[in-house]
């Protein structure tokens, strides 16, 4: 399926059953490349100055990041935060209709709802000082009642390995694995066989400027270092079913979401 259909965009059955074994899908030139050039020059523009809202490397101490804003390279923008807020065209990507169609697809709902509190920005990795992402479950540290939610991954540029482009375990959403694992941070431990051999089956999403990554909240992944010679940069949302609320008076409660019609 492509951009340049009109019209809510069906998805067929093998997608849908394999988004429901594997935990994630791609649909490729989803955006048009015009579409990603407006977004870019937003970009851009956000990031030279950087505007706030952001974070930075230093900030979330990932492998390879600054160690301080003090340090050689501190000040390297991670993300441009409250993306949905921030620009039309952000808003625009968000509620796309064909994007809408898709999710209520992908989870069988009704209505869908944009979260303002996880993702909703635009993900940068820099070279030389752009952090490596360790295995995780994006749910880790969200507080829903169930955890059943999909996240949107606009790619603006291609992404790959060596940009550190995402890696996915398929199917590792289906899985609940001993809590002895994972670390202190709730990232798979890499010192454990068992834990190598699910590690072993991980894929590259290889995404081009205007592809779509859709995948569970539950399905590990991963992301390296970039190590080729510009920013790699990325527009993320994530979504739920309405009816899928967020508990109170934690985190992911702290703003409140925003419905798509």
């Amino acid at each position: 399926m492509n951009s340049k259909e009109t019209g809510d965009l069906i998805l067929t059955q093998e997608q849908k059953d394999h988004f429901a074994s594997q935990g994630y899908l791609v649909i490729r030139e989803f955006v048009s490349a015009q579409q990603c050039a407006a977004i870019n020059t937003i970009v851009e523009d956000s990031l030279h100055p950087p505007l706030a809202p952001l974070e930075f490397e230093a900030d979330v101490r990932y492998p390879g990041a600054p160690v301080a804003k003090t340090a050689l390279g501190g000040f390297t923008p991670r993300r441009l935060l409250h993306a949905y807020t921030r620009e039309t065209r952000f808003r625009q990507a968000a509620a796309n209709e064909k994007l809408l169609a898709v999710l209520k697809q992908l989870m069988s709902a009704e209505h869908v709802a944009l979260s303002q509190n996880h993702h909703n920005c635009v993900m940068t990795k820099y070279p030389g000082f752009g952090s490596e992402t360790n295995w995780h479950q994006d749910v880790r540290y969200w507080s829903f009642d169930r955890p059943e939610l999909v996240s949107m991954w606009l790619a603006l540029g291609e992404e790959y390995s060596i940009n550190g482009g995402l890696s996915l375990i398929p199917g590792s959403h289906l899985t609940d694995l001993d809590r002895g694992r994972l670390d202190a941070n709730l990232f798979l431990r890499t010192d454990l066989p068992e834990n190598l051999e699910l590690i072993d089956s991980a894929v590259s999403a290889n995404l081009s400027c205007g592809d779509v990554l859709l995948f569970h909240c539950r399905t590990y992944h991963a992301a390296g270092q970039n190590r080729s010679t510009t920013v790699k940069k990325s527009l993320v949302y994530t979504y739920r079913d309405v009816s899928n609320q967020p508990i109170p008076d934690t985190r992911s409660a702290t703003y409140e979401d925003i419905e798509l019609a």
